[in-house]
């Protein structure tokens, strides 16, 4: 069975690397072949290659409406029809782990990607309003992805030192990860990937440092291929599917792998390159600070349309989260013992070490009796000693909140046992032991590391975001209003005017609102307790461990002075000195919500106690600098008059726009709001942090964030950041330390590069409106098929695996925000895309866009041409809104689509879907034509050839499993028909072909590389 990397009448330039990969490929794919003969017979393994003869040399679908090969799959056994699907998606991994890895192979090897150089006489003036900006088109802009290569060039470009250093002191980069339905891959499986990635990086080494005719190197190369094949076969027999619905701890515990295996000892790495490569170009600036990236995490504490995560389990997941982290530190300091082997003998120490050492004799006695002879004359290794004690006490208390879950009161300290009781009680005292070295000329790498991870992870290891939807609030403030016959109606019933007025009359008094007791319905009492619990959250853990709060679907200043009322009633936001210990954060998602954000902002700004809040109290109106501070609670806030940053944040969701105005109106739409919002936050003095909700699939915003974060608008970055990092892209990005350094890294330069260079074309007013119609017309284009056409939502249904898709177990929360329905409205965005993805139609990210820039080049053919051609190579906006969409269009398949509509769709509705299918098909015809005029491609992705051969790659296998899919939810649904009617006619069962069904929508998830 030979690949097929890329058509045979291409003329591709092969870099030594690109062979190499090749060669694995080549090699995993003979033992892949070799595991199935072994296990199911060459019948299996031919049939297989009758499978991918149906495709052509471009990876897409051939026309095999008639094809032997299609009535071979209709009439497959499904025990054969399964085993056909296991082995395309056992494929798809295994390609998947050997591009990763040579991903990361060649970043270790400093091996960069194609590079589109642009001749001096194409290079455009500098903008006036960007005076610092590089003379280069948006394609060459790519080259400055790291730190190596982008403080060169700002040195180059004469960017003023100190304004380099301001942004070194404010870099606050802000990764959050999420657990949405769109991870598909059991955590097993994930640890035999891992294991099979350390195999290939054994033949690297076996390869590139042995001598190829050695019998040495000929029995080791076949030792090495001897345990692949057997990693393979425990993989085929190993179940890819979940057994049960994941619980939300599970989704914590899968989330959290990542920490311990690759981002606790890869980011402080981050730092020593950015520090590295600032002082090599800019010897007398000083580096940001250690915990200039954070991790922030959703899982475990969304609780937006999932009833599983209650406060219980929010409580539970922090505890898991410092469990996690303690047990880091403890490994740590166990290297660092066998390490700091200092003799007072030979080495002098400060009188501070020595006081520190009296003073933990006086409260570890036992410690002191045990080792005080052993470490006699070794300070370091004593002082290590007793370190560890107070950490294990620490260790030990967390697992019995863990255990006990009971946030509602706090263990007493372990038989008052010495403990940490923040991570800055522990750092302080890594600290020390750093300060004596230094001033014995010693410094110790594996404890300056420490220190780093200290200061980046805390006791806390994540922060955790609390988000809830905002119709609970206000239900629940209606329902305690009514309770106490304080109004005289609903609250729900009351204008916005009438509901912000009565609750800023709240938020100024001390009157309880809310009894101790809770009469109330389950939901309203659940969102009294998660308040209740986020306090004792911020009095056992700090208040670093959670702050914010995010409202989803907020509309109207009321959707936040609510949380604001419920946190007072919690007591985390004290009326009387306007200071509280919460961020309020609202979640603009629907185009609407975003055209209406800026306003909801000002009016917000414009009160008084909003006002008194983000300033640190009603003790100052002043702005001020300072970073955000680890304060303490609420009660010592009152007298401390610690002064806080006037920083909003405010987060922008890309899903749901996207799936109520089409992917360019979405876009746009997010773009004029950043602008918009920064406007008013310069008005009001107020910093904003925006949060980007990504999501994996560029239907739902995601794509490569370098090209992402470069294309925000004028000064919406500056130096600071905050995006979702959903988890069908964790593996991808953080499953290998190398490819989880250049994620960072690439995140990094954009916000740097971003705060630094910013073009200056989005303030141009010409542009701006052009944009504005091209997405006013897309924007139509989309909703006409997708809200207006009475037909499409039948037609979703039926083609789609949406209904399948709601089954698999690979998520805590439900498919839908309202059971029962069948409406888009209650669909969430992310079974939404996964559908469209599943049937290779990707319709969420190209719709409309094909019929926007049709109409714009109607107008005046050639000078709109050249126009959109000149906006695609300058303006990183609408380059970056072009790329994703001819990403997007690469993995489309018409022919496989259509098959889709063909065999799933009753005949009663043939006709009907059949003319949807051709009005898809030609706005697919018109964008695929319109973007390769633009980019000026023969081919999609011609700019990108690693990415065309990937994608290609994955396009010729994925066709197959299509097959397949379709050939088993039809005999799955026409088994459920028979089921109504009493009268089954198939030999399998449901949960037979529900299971094959499922195995399909895994493998063609790994191949896609994206789901939802």
């Amino acid at each position: 069975m030979t690949l097929r990397l890329e058509p045979s009448n291409s003329v591709m330039t092969v870099s030594s690397s690109d062979l190499f990969l090749r060669h694995r490929l080549k090699v995993v794919e003979d033992l892949w072949e070799s595991v199935l003969r072994t296990e199911c017979g060459q019948e299996l393994v031919v049939l297989l290659a009758q499978l991918r003869s149906m495709y052509s040399s471009e990876g897409q679908a051939c026309n095999f409406s008639e094809s032997s090969v299609l009535k071979l799959v209709e009439q497959l056994d499904l025990n054969d029809a399964i085993r056909a699907a296991r082995a395309f998606a056992l494929y798809f991994q295994l390609i998947n782990i050997v591009e990763q890895h040579y991903e990361q192979r060649d970043r270790l090897r400093g091996v960069g990607g194609t590079h589109t150089v642009v001749p001096e006489n194409e290079q455009f003036d500098v903008p006036k309003e960007s005076p610092y900006f590089a003379s280069h088109s948006v394609t060459r802009r790519r080259e400055f992805a790291n730190f190596s290569a982008l403080f060169p060039k700002l040195k180059e470009l004469n960017v003023p030192p100190q304004q380099i250093q301001k942004i070194m002191e404010s870099l606050d980069i802000r990764l959050v990860f999420t657990a949405h339905p769109t991870e598909i891959v059991r955590h097993t499986l994930r640890t035999k990937q891992r294991r099979l990635a350390q195999i290939l990086q054994e033949f690297d080494t076996l390869e590139e440092g042995g001598q190829p005719d050695s019998q040495t190197t000929s029995s080791e190369t076949k030792d090495l291929l001897e345990a692949l094949t057997e990693e393979i076969r425990l993989w085929w027999r190993t179940d890819e599917l979940h057994q049960f619905k994941p619980s939300v701890l599970d989704e914590v515990d899968y989330t959290l792998h990542y920490f311990k295996e690759v981002l606790f000892d890869a980011v402080p790495q981050l730092h020593q390159r950015l520090k590295r490569s600032l002082q090599s170009s800019f010897p007398y600036l000083q580096p940001p600070r250690y915990n200039f990236c954070k991790f922030g995490s959703w899982v475990g504490s969304d609780r937006d349309g999932n009833p599983y995560c209650t406060p219980s389990i929010t409580w539970k997941t922090a505890c898991y989260q410092r469990q996690l982290i303690l047990d880091k530190y403890m490994g740590s300091l166990d290297r660092l013992t066998q390490l700091l082997s200092l003799s007072l003998h030979w080495s002098d120490v400060l009188p501070e070490l020595l006081e520190s050492l009296e003073q933990d004799r006086l409260q570890m006695p036992d410690i002191y009796e045990k080792l005080a002879i052993r470490y006699r004359q070794e300070p370091y290794r004593l002082k290590l000693a007793y370190i560890c004690h107070r950490l294990e006490n620490t260790r030990d208390r967390n697992q019995r909140l863990y255990t006990e879950s009971d946030w509602n009161r706090h263990l007493s300290d372990i038989k008052n046992a010495p403990m940490y009781h923040s991570g800055a009680e522990f750092l302080d005292e890594l600290r020390l032991i750093q300060r004596n070295l230094a001033a014995t000329g010693l410094s110790c790498r594996d404890l300056e590391q420490l220190i780093c991870q200290v200061e980046i992870y805390g006791f806390i290891l994540a922060h955790l975001d609390i988000r809830q939807e905002s119709s609970r609030h206000s239900t629940a403030i209606t329902e305690i209003a009514e309770y106490l016959q304080i109004l005289p109606g609903p609250y729900d019933d009351l204008s916005e005017a009438e509901k912000t007025d009565w609750l800023t009359t709240e938020l100024k008094t001390r009157r309880p609102l809310i009894p101790a007791e809770l009469p109330f319905s389950e939901q309203t009492s659940e969102i009294i307790c998660t308040f209740r619990m986020l306090r004792a959250l911020q009095e056992e853990f700090g208040l670093e461990i959670c702050q914010t709060y995010i409202i989803s679907m907020s509309r109207d200043v009321s959707d936040l002075l609510e949380v604001l009322l419920l946190a007072k009633e919690a007591g985390i936001y004290d009326p009387a000195t306007g200071m509280g210990t919460i961020q309020v954060v609202p979640l603009f998602e629907t185009v609407e919500d975003l055209k209406r954000a800026p306003t909801v902002m000002q009016n917000l700004f414009e009160l008084p106690l909003y006002h008194a809040l983000l300033s640190g109290g009603y003790h100052t109106g002043l702005p001020v600098t300072v970073k955000e501070p680890d304060l303490p609670n609420i009660s010592n806030l009152k007298s401390s008059h610690i002064q806080v940053p006037k920083l909003q944040e405010v987060m922008l969701g890309y899903s749901d726009s996207n799936k109520d105005s089409g992917f360019l109106s979405s876009n746009w739409e997010i773009h004029k709001a950043q602008k918009a919002l920064q406007i008013i936050g310069d008005r009001y003095s107020v910093v904003l942090r925006i949060f980007h909700g990504r999501g994996g699939s560029v239907g739902r915003g995601g794509g490569p964030a370098y090209e992402a974060i470069l294309a925000q608008p004028g000064r919406s970055i500056n130096g600071r950041i905050k995006i979702t990092e959903q988890g069908e892209v964790l593996a991808s990005k953080y499953t290998l330390p190398e490819l989880a350094l250049y994620n960072l890294e690439t995140i990094a330069s954009a916000v740097i590069q971003s705060s630094l260079l910013g073009s200056g074309f989005d303030d141009i007013e010409a542009w701006n409106q052009i944009m504005e119609e091209l997405a006013d017309c897309s924007r139509q284009h989309y909703r006409a098929l997708i809200y207006e056409q009475p037909d499409f939502i039948d037609f979703f249904h039926e083609v789609t695996p949406i209904d399948e898709i709601s089954k698999l177990q690979i998520s805590s929360r439900p498919a839908r925000r309202s059971s029962g329905k069948r409406d888009l409205g209650s669909l969430r965005a992310i079974p939404w895309v996964f559908s469209w993805t599943q049937t290779r139609f990707l319709l969420p990210a190209w719709y409309g866009v094909g019929t926007a820039l049709n109409n714009f080049l109607e107008q005046e053919p050639e000078e709109h041409l050249k126009l959109l051609r000149y906006f695609y190579l300058k303006w990183p906006f609408f380059k970056m809104v072009i790329s994703k969409v001819e990403m997007t269009l690469s993995k489309v398949d018409l022919e496989m689509a259509h098959h889709y509509v063909r065999e799933l769709t009753q005949s009663e509705n043939r006709d009907r879907f059949e003319a949807l299918f051709t009005q898809i098909a030609t706005e697919f015809n018109l964008t695929r034509d319109l973007v390769l005029a633009i980019t000026e491609h023969q081919r999609l992705l011609d700019g990108d050839p690693d990415l065309q051969r990937s994608v290609q790659l994955r396009n010729a296998t994925i066709v197959p499993l299509g097959l397949l899919q379709v050939s088993l939810l039809k005999r799955l649904r026409e088994h459920q028909s028979q089921s109504v009617t009493g009268v089954i006619h198939s030999r399998y069962s449901k949960g037979e072909l529900l299971r094959g069904a499922l195995l399909t929508i895994n493998g063609i998830a790994a191949g896609m590389r994206n789901t939802g």
